[in-house]
């Protein structure tokens, strides 16, 4: 090779090195020991990458990495394009007191164009789930364990969350979302610990991701839209569940939904769609649950608008949330009741549009039943249970 093409190779591969921005967070005095707190040391490593004029990576290396609390905000950023390499585990404070009374353990806010890669965020909530599972009353309300609130375009890839004291994951007010190949866990007699929360958000998918939780595997608050859920494992947990809505006289509705190729084992629900019996400006429209299994799930397909539990803030009233074009398409396998379908609507805003189609439920080898309340729609292919909706 002529010194003139060496020096061309040199010249590329500086000039590589120095648009490549990396930050090690261990440069910024994080320790990989489990027990020293790590905030700081992430937080200084995110300013760096946050200051840079060009796409910076921040990797955090293998091995435990305490940390308190850690709230990232991109709102000052110039890099619009932060990748975060994790290889090692980010603890929480074992002692719930430490972080119990706060919102959030990690929140990302305002950031834009963030992407996450393997890793595991570890919350250590077991502590707090026995103190609410004693049922003392002097239990701090959990923290949840990761947030991303008011941001766009964010990966999450191959990452872990578990033992949360609370939510695992919140995705508030963002817009376009992508999570993939995700590990969310927490025990099932955990409470609270829904796995992944959507609301107030848009563009939102959550793809090939095993969940189970002592709550909700997924769970879709006010004003989510454009929400597309594919190939998930769900157990334990309550299922995925649209709701609960209606809490507020004026919410915003939820819409365009899409929920694929699931499947469910042991879960308390399936799919579900649970509002409040309280008077409420807010809907559900344009649902798709396609291609389901269930394996031992107690309430397979549910619809609950009279949700009030203890009877407590809403008794002897009605849901104002209106249901409408729902449709629940090749959903098949066991229930672990003979009612398999449940639909209790709302007395004053009756469901409209409701689509079964083929569905195969069975209960110990016995037909399932299937129960309607103000429901209205129609059905197609094969119905086992019967259908009980009344023609729209």
């Amino acid at each position: 090779m002529s010194p003139l093409a060496i020096f061309f190779i040199l010249l590329i591969n500086s000039s590589l090195a120095a648009n490549t921005n990396i930050y090690n967070v261990q440069n910024y005095g994080a320790k990989s020991d489990g027990k020293t707190d790590s905030s700081k040391a992430f937080l200084s490593a995110w300013a760096a990458a946050c200051a840079s004029t060009s796409p910076a990576t921040i990797n955090v290396p293998s091995g435990k990495y305490l940390i308190h609390n850690a709230y990232f905000n991109g709102q000052t950023c110039k890099s619009k394009a932060i990748t975060i390499h994790i290889d090692g585990t980010l603890l929480a404070p074992s002692d719930y007191n430490v972080i119990g009374n706060d919102e959030n353990w990690i929140k990302f806010e305002k950031v834009s164009g963030v992407s996450i890669y393997g890793g595991t965020f570890d919350g250590q909530g077991v502590g707090l789930w026995a103190c609410k599972n004693s049922n003392n009353k002097n239990c701090p309300d959990g923290t949840t364990a990761l947030t991303f609130y008011n941001s766009n375009n964010i990966i999450m890839s191959g990452v872990t969350v578990q033992n949360s004291q609370k939510f695992q994951i919140l995705v508030d007010g963002c817009h376009n979302v992508k999570l993939q190949g995700m590990k969310v866990f927490a025990q099932g007699n955990s409470k609270n610990t829904d796995g992944i929360h959507v609301k107030l958000s848009s563009g939102v998918s959550i793809m090939k991701s095993q969940i189970g939780t002592g709550d909700d595997c997924i769970s879709i608050g006010p004003g989510t839209s454009n929400l597309w859920i594919e190939g998930i494992a769900c157990g334990p947990g309550h299922g995925i569940s649209i709701g609960s809505l209606g809490w507020k006289q004026q919410e915003l509705g939820v819409q365009n939904v899409t929920v694929k190729t699931v499947t469910f084992s042991g879960t308390t629900n399936g799919v579900r769609v649970k509002t409040w019996a309280r008077p409420s400006s807010g809907f559900v429209r344009n649902i798709l649950f396609q291609h389901i299994v269930m394996v031992n799930v107690k309430n397979p397909i549910l619809i609950d608008q009279n949700y009030c539990p203890n009877h407590e803030s809403c008794p002897h009233q009605s849901s104002g949330i209106k249901i409408s074009d729902v449709t629940y398409q090749d959903i098949r396998g066991t229930s672990a009741t003979k009612i398999a379908v449940k639909l209790d609507c709302s007395i004053t805003n009756p469901c409209s549009g409701i689509i079964l189609e083929d569905l195969n439920l069975s209960y110990q080898n016995q037909q399932t039943e299937a129960s309607c309340v103000n429901a209205r729609g129609r059905v197609s292919g094969l119905q086992k249970p019967t259908n009980c909706l009344l023609k729209n």
